[in-house]
């Protein structure tokens, strides 16, 4: 629920716009709906109250109506008994892979606003899918749907077949491989002699290089060159190399050093394909290529990501996310980029209402900008909607 600054009144307010929403729109319920397990926190209400199934779409259309959830989830996975109580006796059928992507698992969004923590997530949910589950693991796009989570992030769904019976630690893999986890220099990178030497008479190595692949080879052996290769260019755009090279945790010592070995022969040859042995050089393209090149799926290391659980809740599509009134819409692939959820899944009006804002507050919505000092102000419904949920004000 919102915060606890949220007054009764303020709740009463949402909740009969909830209410109006869901009297006014049908959810378009996912397939085998009467597979699946679904779970809502109501206003008002203490915890989740979940383990409910619904045979028929008229009852689950009936549930909401009447009881006006804050916020609406269902499973990722099938069951035989989707409402029994205990997971025991649900009886597994098989899940769908999820992918849940949130600002808060990019490195500083909370010196981002929210509308940059948007941006910036999109940007990212873009790699994974085109990237990652499109050309490295061969997904049809036909399996794979995109959802905006309402919130601060987007949700991938892929119901391959050939998926939906993988286990936790099969799907564990799969995040390993998109985050780039143990990839080390040996499995990218191989060695290659540059010049020999006679030793009793026979030929050994003096000096080696690493040579790199082709920006163009399949997967992260494509994917990492092509990322040093952006990586030099940024450096060498940059007015201040030295500082570029600070933003990217480098030490100023460390940058000092990597500046100086990154000589604009050694740049050309890294651009022909040969990484040459300079460890600082190695360590540093390998680490910050992966980390762009990655993708940032979990909160942090030791946080199990979404994707790995084959009994999980996702919001559901269609439903309203109680901390900004915005619907998880569902996005065609060919839009993602240009979706942008501060127009596109507002689903209130722009009757004016009169609320009291706790906080200044800068937002951009329906292609209007907001600039809100605390105090009272008269805003579109929408608007007031969001800044409630967000614990941002209050009905007068």
């Amino acid at each position: 629920m919102a915060g606890s600054s949220v007054k009764k009144e303020s709740v009463e307010f949402l909740k009969n716009r909830f209410s109006d929403y869901y009297k006014n729109n049908k959810i378009v319920l996912p397939d085998r709906f009467g597979r699946r397990e679904y779970a809502f926190v109501l206003f008002g209400g203490k915890g989740m109250m979940r383990h409910l199934g619904f045979d028929k779409k008229t009852q689950f259309n009936k549930f909401v109506t009447d009881k006006v959830p804050y916020h609406a989830y269902y499973s990722s996975a099938y069951y035989k008994k989707p409402d029994a109580p205990t997971m025991q006796e649900k009886e597994w059928m098989g899940a769908e892979l999820i992918f849940d992507l949130d600002s808060d698992h990019l490195p500083n969004a909370d010196k981002l606003s929210y509308p940059e923590q948007l941006d910036l997530v999109k940007k990212e949910f873009h790699k994974l899918v085109n990237d990652f589950l499109i050309n490295d693991f061969g997904f049809d796009e036909k399996y794979i749907d995109l959802y905006f989570s309402g919130g601060r992030g987007y949700h991938c769904h892929v119901r391959d077949p050939k998926i939906l019976c993988l286990d936790s630690s099969e799907r564990r893999e799969v995040v390993d491989y998109i985050t780039g986890r143990d990839l080390n220099d040996s499995v990218v990178f191989h060695e290659q002699v540059t010049s020999t030497i006679q030793v009793k008479g026979r030929s050994v190595p003096r000096s080696k290089s690493l040579k790199m692949p082709k920006p163009d080879s399949p997967g992260w052996k494509g994917r990492i060159s092509q990322g040093i290769i952006d990586l030099i260019e940024e450096i060498k755009k940059s007015d201040d190399p030295l500082e570029k090279l600070r933003e990217y945790g480098v030490t100023k010592s460390d940058a000092e050093r990597l500046l100086k070995d990154l000589s604009d022969e050694r740049i050309e040859r890294i651009r022909e394909g040969q990484l040459d042995q300079s460890k600082t050089i190695r360590k540093f393209f390998l680490n910050n290529a992966l980390r762009k090149t990655a993708v940032s799926i979990a909160a942090g290391e030791t946080d199990e990501p979404v994707t790995c659980d084959v009994k999980r809740l996702i919001r559901l599509p269609g439903s309203l996310h109680g901390k900004t009134g915005f619907k998880v819409e569902k996005i065609k692939l060919d839009k993602l980029m240009d979706f942008n959820p501060l127009n596109d899944t507002i689903v209130f009006n722009d009757k004016k209402v009169k609320i009291e804002v706790n906080r200044p507050f800068e937002i951009e919505m329906k292609n209007k900008v907001f600039k809100l000092d605390e105090g009272t102000h008269n805003v579109p419904m929408f608007l007031a909607v969001f800044l409630i949920g967000r614990g941002f004000g209050n009905i007068i």
